[in-house]
């Protein structure tokens, strides 16, 4: 059996670390796990999902089908699963607060019209909260793949609906300068106050690219949290200002990783290396580390794969450090980190990296 960099943990026989150049990477797990953790450190953390188009079958990479959809918001419904705000999760994060031990949240980027046609009026049938980031140029250029401002304010009416920020023309913000990426956010925040009568308090970084500048100043504009698109499961140790998502499209939409994404735990991490996702010449590749927390249990199951050069795990006590084989090719990658545990379900922990075009 082998392991995607975007699928999850599967569970063959035999024992490995590290993945295969591309995005087929082998992950082994072992024997079953010694490790217990207590209820309360279990309810600290939540998973995101993160959609794009609903049944607009010429874009596989971005789209779920509707039947796809529709056995999703099944499987939330009929599960364990407690489907919350996106805004409720990340004040429980605040707070500590316990969340439910199955909580999920559901958020939705671009603003493409098949979410008001398609995906909304499900999500409102089913009673199901989500959040739907939004680039307010493509809204004011009224083109036809993309909702309205009378759209957007009708779904923003609805008390399941949270419209969060996504910038205004939707850059790759790490290779942008710090003017440009303000004013991004100023333009964006004008026209929302317009049109809507208040800024979003959340933001999404376009494409999921971040950097520790662009971090700071998503920070210091005023927003609450922001939500990059690397997989692995939300907690209380991970920086508010690059929270991962689990992306779903036609491709990645098979139940069983449905099952595992949305039994996922967060691995409680420190002192994550480097700490900045944006990848220097210099620094490539970089020397990606992390200390887990004693609540985590035993380590010697943890494994960690790529989505580019293959990647090798050294354990000293409670800290972890990782080597790629290579340098990162320029573009994203993704470097992912599970770890099983006695309940059968899997913590994790993921990171993308950038490496800037020249």
């Amino acid at each position: 059996m082998k392991h995607d960099c975007e699928t999850g943990p599967v569970r063959p026989k035999a024992t490995c670390r590290a993945g295969t150049l591309g995005l087929v990477l082998a992950f082994c797990t072992l024997s079953p796990v010694a490790a217990q953790v207590s209820e309360a450190e279990l309810n600290k953390g939540a998973n995101v999902l993160m959609y794009h188009r609903f049944g607009e079958s010429d874009y596989p990479s971005t789209n779920v089908t509707l039947d796809q959809f529709e056995a999703q918001l099944e499987k939330l419904e009929s599960g364990p699963y407690e489907v919350l705000a996106l805004s409720e999760i990340v004040s429980a994060l605040d707070s500590e607060t316990p969340l439910p031990a199955h909580a999920v949240a559901i958020s939705i980027d671009d603003a493409y019209r098949s979410v008001y046609t398609e995906a909304w009026p499900r999500l409102e049938a089913a009673g199901l909260p989500f959040t739907l980031f939004v680039a307010t140029d493509v809204l004011d250029r009224e083109t036809a793949p993309y909702m309205t401002w009378d759209e957007l304010r009708e779904m923003a009416e609805s008390d399941l609906v949270t419209i969060g920020h996504q910038t205004a023309s939707h850059p790759s913000m790490p290779q942008e300068s710090l003017e440009r990426n303000e004013e991004e956010i100023r333009r964006a925040n004008a026209r929302f106050k317009k049109e809507l009568g208040q800024v979003p308090a959340l933001f999404a970084y376009p494409y999921g690219e971040s950097s520790t500048e662009v971090q700071e100043l998503v920070a210091n504009a005023g927003f609450t949290a922001a939500f990059g698109q690397h997989s692995g499961a939300v907690g209380v140790t991970l920086n508010r200002f690059n929270l991962p998502r689990f992306a779903l499209n036609e491709n990645y939409s098979d139940p069983e990783r449905l099952d595992t994404i949305l039994n996922a735990l967060p691995l409680p991490v420190r002192d994550v290396t480097p700490a900045n996702p944006l990848v220097s010449e210099e620094d490539n590749p970089p020397v990606a580390g992390f200390t887990v927390d004693e609540a985590a249990g035993p380590l010697d199951q943890l494994s960690c794969y790529s989505s580019g050069p293959d990647v090798k795990l050294e354990t000293l006590e409670r800290r972890i450090e990782l080597r790629f084989d290579g340098p990162l090719a320029q573009g994203r990658t993704r470097l992912n980190c599970t770890l099983p545990i006695a309940s059968g379900r899997w913590r994790w922990f993921g990171r993308q990296f950038l490496v800037p075009e020249n």
